[in-house]
């Protein structure tokens, strides 16, 4: 079935997507079962991606970048979630992490730090979450204490995607306890400094290709020019980016919902019971048509929060309404799908079971279900009436 026409999408947006498909393909689809056995993505993968120009595209040439516009990563993203890959995690470090650098670091800063990141030599995360605190980063503990010309971190954070392979953190620290998520600032720390350690690669349920770490700092001694902004906006920085973070969200769901639907689609015209194949059953019919009008409906709706977000337009309550929708969008249909394959989909070998287990995360992180609806119900419940 012929897809639909994407007109956020140019000729020269559609020839990087060949390019990127093709790379994935070759590089990453063959490895991945590997990376998934050792939780862990090698370095070198990080610096062909950079040499082939998959990171950090839309970042400025002066800052290292290629220049382009967002949709370029957006579609890194959708070829990664085509091939079922859950890393490398190069969407986090591309559109997530490389952003707060970008449009907060001092000049000297980005220079030191912005081409090694465009060239995969650094490897970025961002560290907020920690052992006793989740989305309420009022509540976090870790603090960045003022030292002459430098800040000195002590604290531990945790759950922290791409963590075994950070080069370049971006750390959420208190420097104003008493005011709570007023005091909160963003540091740069470098892996190389004394006093950052890394704990255990954390092992998940799901998304077993993606490194996922403890970080600890113990007296970290970070320049003062590594404050990201001001002093004390570090909570305001969060909630300006965490937009593009839960798009981000809606772009790798719809990707993988996509590729998921696609498998099943094969796997039930190939395999028979009864005599007939799968795809021949009424229930298999209705479920994969009522799957596929809920894909239709998932790519219009992600489609038009990227164009909102380009034109500057998408704000907190239309990101967390995207990421509600299209993560549990996500979750649905590969439990469907799973249901599709019959025993088969419970052997971890068939990639909708990892699909499925790879899915749950998607509902918890940049804000969990049950957050995105409170955002949502401010707006809705709280705010004047139309």
């Amino acid at each position: 079935m012929q897809r639909a026409r994407r007109p956020l999408f140019s000729p020269e947006h559609e020839a990087f997507r060949d390019q990127v498909r093709r790379w994935c393909e070759r590089e990453i689809a063959p490895a991945h079962a590997q990376w998934a056995d050792s939780h862990r993505v090698p370095r070198e993968v990080w610096r062909q991606a950079g040499e082939t120009g998959l990171l950090c595209c839309w970042l400025p040439e002066a800052d290292g970048g290629a220049g382009g516009d967002l949709l370029f990563d957006f579609i890194v993203c959708e070829e990664l979630g085509r091939v079922g890959a859950t890393g490398p995690g190069f969407p986090l470090h591309s559109v997530i992490v490389t952003p707060y650098i970008a449009h907060h670091g001092t000049p000297s800063l980005k220079q030191r730090v912005l081409p090694g990141m465009a060239s995969g030599e650094r490897v970025g995360a961002i560290a907020m979450t920690e052992p006793g605190t989740g989305s309420d980063l009022a509540g976090i503990r870790t603090r960045a204490e003022r030292d002459g010309d430098h800040w000195v971190i002590h604290g531990q954070k945790t759950f922290i995607t791409n963590g075994q392979n950070a080069d370049v953190i971006v750390v959420a620290c208190k420097t104003d306890p008493e005011r709570g998520a007023k005091g909160v600032s963003l540091f740069v720390v470098t892996a190389d400094m004394p006093g950052f350690s890394r704990g255990r690669n954390l092992h998940k349920i799901g998304q077993h290709a993606q490194d996922t770490a403890e970080l600890f700092f113990d007296g970290v001694r970070v320049p003062h020019d590594h404050l990201l902004g001001e002093l004390n906006m570090g909570f305001r920085y969060l909630m300006q980016e965490l937009a593009q973070e839960r798009l981000l969200v809606s772009v790798q769901c719809q990707a993988r919902a996509e590729a998921a639907f696609e498998w099943t689609q094969r796997y039930v015209h190939e395999r028979k019971a009864f005599g007939q194949r799968v795809a021949d059953f009424q229930n298999t019919r209705f479920q994969l048509a009522g799957l596929w009008a809920e894909l239709q409906a998932g790519r219009a709706y992600c489609d038009q929060l990227i164009g909102q977000h380009l034109a500057g337009e998408l704000d907190a309550v239309g990101a967390s309404a995207g990421k509600l929708w299209h993560s549990e969008l996500l979750g649905r249909l590969t439990d469907q799908c799973l249901q599709l394959h019959g025993g088969y989909g419970y052997m971890a070998e068939y990639p909708i079971a990892q699909a499925y287990v790879d899915a749950r995360i998607e509902r918890i992180y940049a804000g969990t279900s049950e957050i995105m609806k409170e955002i949502i119900a401010r707006a809705v419940c709280d705010g004047p009436l139309p």
